[in-house]
């Protein structure tokens, strides 16, 4: 905003979809909730200071050439991260203004309610167990959020190698021995998931949740661990030689004879962690936190 502007620094006041007369939809919001929950939009970048924002009138409005009903959907999603319920050629409408500001977060959430309408008028399909891991092993079809808890492979000798299961949820499942080598795991929710003795190689597991799972004598080589969630796992024995686990949170986790070798630790969080007899050769651990790690 310029300087000499009558309002609060933090305080936003938009003309969106301004006619001549009698004027465009008038909203007032604030720079956090501009910039807070999609900080790669364009509306971020406005406000970020960064730019000069120029206002249109002595109110200090600042107009934006657009479309002024769904502007109000615009802000409920960036102040509580709501969709709102409209007919679908309202949801392309707003789809077109979420791409003209960038929102990539409103756009994935739009689609996936989309979604989830037309599966609500598709007819029910019953599949078996074995099914669905046929189905999973697949590499012509992507999963993506496909809720799994609870399920028991351990007796299937699952080979999940190259599957598409970003964010699916493992909860609690047995999946011991199980192959996800090359398979895209991204943000999975693997809580308290027994995978021991799993072969995990090259499998992308950035920002990954394996809080408590039991990963004693897992395969990790070269694999992705970015940002993952892996308080209090079971890692005993493991085998994480060239594994990326640059800022994962390993609080309380069992590494103890674990092989690290070339692993990147860089700014991991290592508070805790039992690394007793674990090889640590070649590996990266800058910036690491290190307090009452286990030697």
């Amino acid at each position: 905003m310029e300087p000499g502007s009558p309002w609060p620094p933090s305080q936003v006041f938009l003309n969106v979809g301004r006619s001549i007369i009698p004027g465009g939809k008038k909203y007032t919001t604030t720079i956090d909730t501009l910039t807070h929950r999609e900080p790669d939009s364009m509306l971020a970048a406005m406000f970020s200071g960064r730019y000069t924002v120029s206002t249109d009138d002595k109110m200090g409005m600042i107009f934006i050439d657009r479309d002024g009903k769904h502007f109000r959907h615009i802000l409920n999603w960036l102040r509580d991260g709501i969709i709102p319920m409209l007919q679908d050629s309202d949801y392309q409408e707003l789809i077109r203004e979420a791409e003209y500001y960038q929102l990539l977060g409103l756009i994935e959430n739009i689609n996936a309610s989309l979604c989830n309408r037309k599966d609500k008028d598709a007819p029910v399909v019953e599949l078996t167990r074995k099914e669905v891991i046929q189905i999973i092993q697949s590499e012509k079809v992507r999963f993506r959020g496909v809720n799994l808890s609870g399920l028991d492979l351990s007796k299937l000798k699952t080979n999940f190698s190259r599957a598409n299961l970003n964010k699916a949820k493992f909860g609690d499942a047995e999946a011991g021995g199980s192959i996800f080598e090359d398979a895209n795991l991204r943000e999975c929710e693997l809580i308290g998931a027994d995978l021991h003795q799993a072969k995990l190689d090259r499998a992308n597991l950035q920002s990954a949740n394996l809080q408590d799972a039991c990963l004693t004598q897992c395969s990790l080589c070269d694999a992705d661990l970015r940002s993952a969630h892996l308080q209090s796992a079971k890692l005993s024995g493991a085998n994480l030689q060239g594994a990326n686990l640059e800022g994962a949170n390993l609080k309380g986790a069992k590494l103890n004879s674990a092989n690290l070798q070339d692993a990147n630790l860089q700014r991991a969080y290592l508070r805790e962690v039992d690394l007793r007899d674990s090889q640590l050769e070649g590996a990266k651990m800058g910036g690491a936190n290190l307090l009452g790690v286990i030697r």
